[in-house]
């Protein structure tokens, strides 16, 4: 059976920096966050980025910066979508420059302005002389990768980064501990029945405060968040696995049919079994 081929992420050294190439299907990967800033670049193919609740293209060839600790899901619309994924750890970057904490990045195909262009052009470069690196996989790819990397980040930082006030990053740390345990709960309890309850109790929250709380944070409900979560588990189970469907619906926390196959559609714009037949057919070629 064919499948989306994710190369794992290779460690550069040891600055806490992890780049990958990958080439994925038609897919949508449900609403999320991790620590590190994120860069992505766009090689072919069409792909939106949903981020903090406001959707954006993410053009060919350009640079969207994802900053760390920021919800957002990715949708890739062809099966040729390639793309650069690099990773990097603030906590790392901290030797380079002990303030970087404070600093929000700000870079999005959207908002650059004119001022910007040319140095956004030039990181734009940057992202290209590495993907052409990484792909002939040289003996001396690390070496000068780690070079490219830094170099982009300190553009970043330098042309697109704003100050963030340490009272308003305080703050942002207690919001982002209770993030981390919600979507920890989420990943552990997804194929279970859960309930708004549930989720509440395990936070120490009441329900109302909870609801307000997760939506002013994540940009959806949390009974949405965790459908999208269920959903793109069955997605990737109808690409890898021959389980039938309603098994794998009932296995990843759809115990309604009608819903499940609402929710799917909603996400996918397609029913689960015109993915299990794509798939099919890919696997033939």
């Amino acid at each position: 059976m064919a499948q989306p081929y994710f190369e794992t992420f290779q460690e550069i050294s040891e600055l806490g920096v992890h780049i990958a190439y990958v080439t994925s299907p038609i897919d949508y990967h449900a609403l999320h966050w991790h620590e590190e800033i994120e860069l992505l670049y766009l090689l072919n193919g069409e792909a939106k980025i949903k981020l903090e609740g406001r959707k954006f293209n993410l053009p060919k060839k350009h640079l969207t910066v994802i900053e760390s600790c920021k919800a957002h899901s990715t949708y890739a619309y062809s099966n040729t979508t390639m793309y650069l994924c690099v990773h990097i750890s603030k906590k790392y970057m901290q030797k380079y420059f002990p303030d970087i904490e404070f600093y929000q990045i700000q870079c999005i195909p959207d908002s650059i302005t004119d001022e910007q262009f040319p140095e956004y052009l030039h990181l734009c470069h940057l992202l290209e002389d590495l993907t052409k690196l990484f792909i002939q996989n040289a003996p001396i790819f690390l070496m000068e990768a780690e070079g490219i990397i830094l170099q982009i980040l300190a553009r970043l930082i330098r042309h697109f980064a704003v100050n963030a006030n340490p009272k308003i990053t305080d703050r942002n740390n207690l919001v982002l501990e209770r993030i981390r345990n919600i979507l920890d709960y989420v990943e552990e309890h997804f194929h279970e029945p859960v309930t708004l309850l549930d989720a509440s109790e395990t936070l120490g929250l009441n329900r109302e405060y909870f609801c307000r709380f997760f939506k002013k944070h994540m940009g959806i409900s949390f009974m949405q968040y965790l459908n999208e979560v269920r959903a793109s588990h069955v997605y990737h189970g109808l690409i890898h696995t021959d389980t039938p469907i309603s098994e794998l619906a009932e296995k990843n926390g759809f115990f309604n049919q009608k819903q499940f196959n609402k929710i799917f559609r909603e996400l996918y714009f397609c029913t689960p079994t015109s993915v299990r037949k794509q798939n099919s057919t890919l696997s033939i070629k």
